[in-house]
């Protein structure tokens, strides 16, 4: 069991680390992490801060200092080059609400009821462009306001008090309302990830000569439309809307999938290649 969710368990030990790092910087005055996720110091000298937070920021006219223009450059260079939606799979904590719901409907059953989603994935690019504009006619960070990503974080570092119902939403919204609703559909802090990540360099790989065709990875897949090559074609998954989560790796009884670090375009044409040798 532990081979099949070596992932999962890894990115649930990431998100509960980061949270702790973040409860004993602002209990105990540890400088390893302080802040929080719009923005925060990394060994009590690194600002780190979220690029959309401060392009919300910047829009509704606001002075941005140095250490955020500093902070939103690092997040954004790391997420970009390396980590795509990364920050979705591995450090918000949202998704581990959404996973639990996700479980849930597949341990019931419920994925068997409908298989149609009543919204559009591209929902999310509308809620940019619309924080935005509010956020430049209101003068002051929008989806800040009203993110349950902060509103959850907030709650697990400072206590829940309306937390726990943030977190009842949206996992009863995941669960009963849209498949995947919440970080598939409508988060825009997720849609703007996969803008910037699309060309990052590491990936998942699909090679098609091992894979046998049992699906158990669009099961499992929070974004099962990046998939599409399973079965098909030996290619690595290029939209910007794979958060790599791993999920589909752990659970790929064929080792057909994997991680690879993408250096140049050459060397994966070498490898196609040689596969068809």
């Amino acid at each position: 069991m532990i081979s099949n969710s070596k992932f999962l368990i890894a990115r649930r030990i990431v998100q509960i680390s980061i949270l702790l790092l973040f409860f004993t910087g602002n209990y105990y005055g540890w400088k390893i992490l302080t802040g929080n996720l719009s923005t925060s110091f990394l060994f009590g000298k690194i600002p780190l801060s979220d690029p959309y937070a401060v392009l919300q920021m910047f829009v509704a006219g606001a002075v941005i200092s140095s250490n955020l223009l500093i902070g939103a450059a690092i997040i954004l260079l790391f997420y970009a080059v390396i980590g795509g939606r990364a920050f979705c799979s591995w450090v918000c904590p949202v998704n581990i609400i959404t996973d639990a719901a996700n479980w849930t409907r597949r341990r019931f059953g419920f994925d068997m009821v409908s298989k149609r989603q009543p919204s559009t994935r591209n929902l999310r690019y509308w809620v940019i462009v619309i924080s935005l504009i509010i956020s430049f006619f209101l003068g002051l960070a929008a989806f800040e306001f009203v993110s349950p990503i902060s509103m959850v974080h907030r709650g697990l570092i400072f206590g829940m008090g309306f937390g726990w119902a943030t977190i009842a939403v949206l996992y009863l919204f995941d669960l009963f309302v849209l498949k995947n609703g919440w970080c598939g559909h409508l988060c825009p802090l997720g849609g703007f990830y996969s803008i910037i990540g699309k060309f990052r360099l590491l990936k998942v790989r699909h090679n098609a000569q091992a894979c046998t065709g049992c699906m158990k990875c669009k099961v499992v897949c929070p974004e099962v439309e990046v998939l599409y090559m399973i079965d098909k074609e030996s290619i690595p998954i290029t939209s910007g809307e794979c958060t790599n989560c791993g999920r589909c790796i752990d659970v790929c009884d064929d080792n057909a999938l994997g991680f690879f670090l993408k250096v140049k375009n050459n060397n994966e044409k070498g490898e196609k290649n040689n596969e068809k040798n």
